[in-house]
């Protein structure tokens, strides 16, 4: 397998790219995936149902979950014709680093427990693919190994409430070579995530009758992953939150410390810019003033999010908050959005209301967890490809159009 990937040397709808050539070849257990969905659905086999539901729920009714998607139905496009479109690229410029593609891999928590190695699965691809990865602060795979496997990942940061805790964890986001930090704004306390309850989820996992007999009918999962991982790695434990190790993720008894986040406020921002020298990116933002003095305090980046729908439900859509917060920051922040992504087309609306980068988190999860590196990788060329077909068949951004929404 070559060190580097390109989704134009990818046999995947290839009538629709340019080929550069036919390097690349579709794994014969990915043929039949040709849509970010279609991974959904394989995961939902190959892993346990405790560890699926923790990744594909929101929190109590999934009604953030469902807004999200449900908001790219309400906008059209009214496509030009005879509008020469060939020389269009997908490249990026974001925070200092061109990318291969306008969208990248979201922070997922406990991605190691999903695939082998997850963390360093999609650091790897990532870095191949170059795209943008952030790498969750919820991880059981530690920062240093991740920074080293792809230089260009950003963290993405939990922060604790206490100041020495905050100054601690930068120092080590620091050391590890990280240049971009993403801080995690909208989490003060942990979402009631009901699904997860009833599929047996919690962190850490909690020793059963039940989790075992998930683990049993699932080989595939317990041998390639659960298995592979004890015995070469030990057990995984959650490395990111703090400056040293955290708790186990199987325990009968210990309890995870969530660094009372419910004490952060803008001081805690402040300080973090004060200490933080490279890049600051702060994610869960939905209203527009917060966007703005986000940038007045010295962040680069803002990250519309609702923590898909897995934080507080009913809240707003991402695509409805963008345009608010694309108008508050103009040119000051580099506006990037999160949420319900599956398709092409679902980044070029983003692009058009004006975030500069989309970043998806589900999809890849399960990718890498169906196939690891290669799974993820076909993900990043059906998005890329899936890209390109619609951008070339629209004209401009002034094409979309927004359908009057039935919903008050």
């Amino acid at each position: 397998m070559s060190d580097s990937f390109s989704f134009r040397d990818y046999p995947l709808a290839s009538h629709t790219v340019p080929n550069t050539g036919t390097s690349s070849k579709v794994p014969r257990r990915l043929q039949p995936i040709l849509s970010l969905d279609d991974f959904e659905t394989a995961a939902r086999e190959f892993l346990p149902k405790p560890i699926f539901a923790y990744i594909s729920g929101g929190c109590e009714t999934d009604r953030t979950l469902r807004r999200n998607r449900e908001a790219f139905e309400e906008y059209d496009w009214i496509t030009r014709v005879f509008s020469d479109t060939s020389r269009r690229t997908i490249d990026v410029d974001l925070l200092g680093h061109t990318y291969g593609a306008p969208f990248g891999i979201a922070p997922m928590g406990i991605s190691a427990l999903s695939a082998y190695r997850g963390d360093l699965v999609q650091a790897h691809a990532a870095r191949r693919a170059n795209v943008p990865m952030i790498m969750s602060g919820s991880s059981l795979i530690r920062m240093e190994e991740v920074h080293e496997a792809n230089p260009h990942a950003w963290f993405q940061a939990y922060v604790p409430g206490e100041p020495d805790k905050i100054v601690a964890l930068i120092g080590r986001v620091r050391a590890a070579g990280f240049g971009t930090l993403v801080v995690t704004a909208d989490t003060p306390v942990s979402g009631n995530r009901e699904n997860n309850v009833r599929a047996g989820f919690s962190t850490p996992l909690r020793p059963s009758a039940r989790l075992a007999w998930e683990g049993i009918t699932h080989l595939r999962w317990l041998f390639g992953t659960a298995l592979r991982t004890l015995v070469n790695h030990g057990m995984p434990h959650f490395e990111n939150s703090r400056v040293t190790r955290g708790a186990p993720i199987l325990s009968s008894n210990v309890l995870r410390d969530f660094g009372a986040r419910d004490h952060l406020n803008w001081d805690h921002l402040k300080l973090i810019r004060d200490n933080w020298p490279g890049k600051l990116v702060v994610k869960g933002i939905l209203h527009p003033d917060d966007a703005r003095r986000s940038c007045d305090l010295g962040a680069q980046g803002v990250i519309v999010s609702n923590h898909g729908g897995r934080q507080l439900d009913g809240t707003r859509a991402t695509l409805h908050a963008l345009p608010d917060v694309v108008d508050a920051v103009g040119e000051r922040c580099t506006v990037m959005i999160d949420g319900g992504f599956r398709r092409g087309n679902d980044v070029l609306i983003a692009h058009a209301l004006g975030a500069r980068a989309v970043f998806v988190g589900r999809p890849f999860n399960y990718a890498g967890a169906v196939a690891g590196e290669s799974g993820i990788l076909h993900a990043v060329a059906i998005l890329a490809i899936a890209r390109c077909v619609i951008q070339r068949s629209t004209r401009s951004a002034a094409m979309l159009r927004r359908r009057p929404s039935k919903a008050a």
